[in-house]
């Protein structure tokens, strides 16, 4: 049975014949079935994301080939990726490549992630620079021999529609230093081109509303081209690639800047303006006595401190677990918007919102209906933490069937928070507060709340199941010892 190439679509693609070799492209390694995924499992090459053969086994690269030079494309490491920023190169040109070596660091929407060379080698050539953007699937790198040709591979540039991806350099003869496109360094742009300015549509967007002339910039594009960069980098007054009018000086401190942003925060915004856009948004609040839920909480963790490995459980780990269990019991709000119908998910995947630097992420707790109020608190915690060091693996923070977010600790009593599409529900914790109640015998005491809001998807979710799911979640919150069967 012969071997094929698949590319980062997961579509097979026979081996190609004639003097263009096919691509390598990367992408997460075969998950293992049941359980969580593997800790510092790393792309490698000719691995595309969900890529599996016919009987379910990993998807294997074409054998190598002697002698022929490959390219190494963008990979798509999680199924929203559809662009990548190169963070640093582990490899430089020249340098040879053992197979399952780490030769790149690869930023994506959610994660900074490695990438791991699937065959031996010598990195012929850097088509992608540090710090710059590529779309899925565009070369980023040559692999190959030291002294083969390699001029053929060097037609098809690293091109990006994304903002900020810039293409390779042209390289001349074999063994010859590349060679950047014939641009007049320091020549502005309107010097090279009488008077019109040559420039991208979206450098000359950015640069009007950022109040910048064109005419003094010098451009870093083919031919001499403005693009993004060149604008964001002036307007931020790190590089003044030509003198400005004197009307225009760099940014001081207390001034307007533009400042770029960065793929995780691009993806934030256009999620969520699909959901306020496309979701018919409602919201329910609930107010929750929770005395009972202090005083259990207390005094777990009283015995969970006389263990070997002490731990304590939050007043959050509570409200996971009330979630899940609701969900469980009013399974119709556990559902997604499909063109052809609602689709009623058979786990509860509870999505968490954890806030990272730049942004926010939603790693997933698979089947959380299932487990105990324990294992529900270890996951979360183990989650949030690779969240923050962006080390989640794609399958860890896609998938979520509703989500749940607290700002409580920070003081928030009550907020509505936006749908995370597909879902059809998020609820939103906030601050346990002391205020005074009347109680069963008609006295003012102190009392321990906590408000809770739901925004549903109408769609799917109308007012009186959404007051149901409300009203189960308060229930067991109110009664908390049902939360440790």
């Amino acid at each position: 049975m012969s071997q094929e190439n698949f590319r980062a679509t997961g579509e097979p693609q026979k081996q190609t014949s004639g003097r263009t070799p096919p691509a390598i492209a990367a992408g997460p390694p075969h998950a293992r079935k049941g359980g969580p995924p593997e800790k510092n499992l790393t792309p490698r090459l000719g691995y595309p994301y969900g890529a599996q053969t016919k009987d379910g086994r990993p998807a294997q690269p074409e054998a190598p080939v002697v002698g022929m030079a490959k390219t190494i494309t963008m990979p798509q490491l999680s199924p929203s990726m559809a662009e990548g920023r190169l963070v640093a190169w582990r490899k430089k040109e020249g340098e040879p490549i053992e197979e399952g070596e780490v030769i790149a660091e690869i930023e994506t929407d959610k994660a900074v992630m490695d990438l791991e060379a699937f065959e031996s080698g010598v990195l012929r050539k850097i088509l992608l620079p540090e710090g710059e953007r590529a779309a899925v699937n565009t070369p980023i790198a040559i692999l190959g021999s030291a002294d083969e040709p390699i001029e053929n591979l060097l037609a098809p540039k690293a091109t990006s529609p994304f903002p900020g991806a810039s293409p390779p350099a042209a390289e001349g003869k074999p063994g010859s230093p590349a060679q950047a496109a014939p641009v007049e360094a320091g020549i502005p742009a309107t010097e090279r081109e009488g008077e019109r300015v040559k420039a991208s549509p979206l450098a000359k967007k950015i640069a009007a509303e950022g109040g910048l002339p064109l005419s003094g910039l010098s451009g870093s594009g083919p031919g001499g081209r403005i693009v993004k960069r060149d604008v964001l980098q002036a307007l931020a007054g790190s590089r003044p690639a030509a003198p400005a009018p004197p009307e225009r000086a760099p940014a001081a401190a207390g001034e307007e800047q533009l400042l770029p942003v960065s793929l995780m925060r691009e993806q934030i915004g256009a999620r969520l303006l699909a959901s306020k856009t496309s979701i018919p948004h409602y919201y329910l609040e609930i107010e929750v006595d929770a005395s009972r839920l202090l005083a259990l909480r207390a005094e777990i963790n009283e015995a969970l401190a006389a263990l070997p490995s002490p731990e304590k459980l939050s007043i959050n780990d509570f409200f996971l677990k009330a979630t899940a269990e609701a969900a469980r019991r009013v399974p119709e709000v556990n559902a997604s918007w499909q063109e052809k119908g609602i689709r009623r998910f058979a786990t509860v995947d509870l999505a968490v919102a954890v806030a990272v630097p730049d942004g926010l992420i939603t790693p997933v707790i698979r089947r959380a209906h299932e487990k105990s109020l324990r294992q529900l608190a270890q996951e979360a915690k183990e989650l949030a933490a690779r969240a923050r060091e962006r080390k989640l693996m794609p399958e860890e923070y896609t998938g979520g069937t509703l989500t749940l977010s607290n700002l409580g600790m920070y003081g928030i009593e009550s907020f509505a928070a936006i749908i995370n599409p597909p879902q059809a529900l998020i609820l939103a914790v906030g601050a346990l507060t002391k205020k005074p109640v009347v109680d069963d015998q008609d006295r003012i005491v102190v009392g321990h709340r906590v408000r809770l809001v739901a925004s549903c998807d109408h769609r799917i979710v109308d007012g009186a199941l959404g007051a149901r799911f409300l009203q189960e979640i308060k229930r067991l919150l109110e009664q908390p010892l049902g939360l440790l069967l």
